[in-house]
């Protein structure tokens, strides 16, 4: 519910990081075997790419992956070949993105992504919080991290980056 989204959301500035070695290779696993149990009809082709290691809070990449994952899978719904991908970025090896064929959005509002309650889709036809991507920034920030996404209405590409401190 929304008062749950909105207490999570505001826990994420305080609650103290307990850095550690993470395979988020591993974590993006547990996350997509998750979404196939929740949805086995679906026929998705997801491509993880093996060991990417950052150090961080486990607990909070895994709600950073959940999510990115999520958004992905949410909004590849309606794709008859739904790709998605996490993986490191090639030109820049401390980044790493997770891209689909999915929905995508209007380049002109991506600022607003990444705060809470901002929705560039209807509810109706992705439904959500809201906050969900709001969450990721905060852990990414936390992390020393930056978060952005790329993408257009009508074409097969959206990204999310990951720069990570090394």
């Amino acid at each position: 519910c929304m008062i749950d989204a909105l207490l999570a959301l505001s826990k994420l500035s305080s609650q103290p990081l307990a850095r550690q070695p993470v395979n988020l290779s591993q974590l993006a696993a547990f996350v997509a075997d998750d979404l196939r149990r929740q949805a086995p009809e679906r026929q998705v082709r997801l491509v993880i790419q093996p060991d990417l290691q950052v150090v961080g809070d486990p607990t909070l990449l895994r709600t950073v992956i959940e999510n990115l994952l999520g958004n992905a899978w949410k909004y590849t719904a309606k794709c008859s070949e739904a790709q998605i991908r996490f993986e490191r970025h090639a030109q820049r090896p401390d980044t790493f993105t997770v891209s689909d064929n999915g929905a995508g959005f209007d380049m002109r509002f991506a600022d607003r992504l990444f705060g809470a309650f901002q929705r560039l889709h209807s509810a109706n036809d992705f439904p959500g919080t809201g906050v969900g991507l709001a969450s990721v920034r905060r852990i990414v920030r936390r992390h020393g991290g930056e978060i952005w996404a790329e993408a257009e209405v009508a074409q097969v590409f959206r990204a999310h980056g990951l720069p990570w401190p090394r």
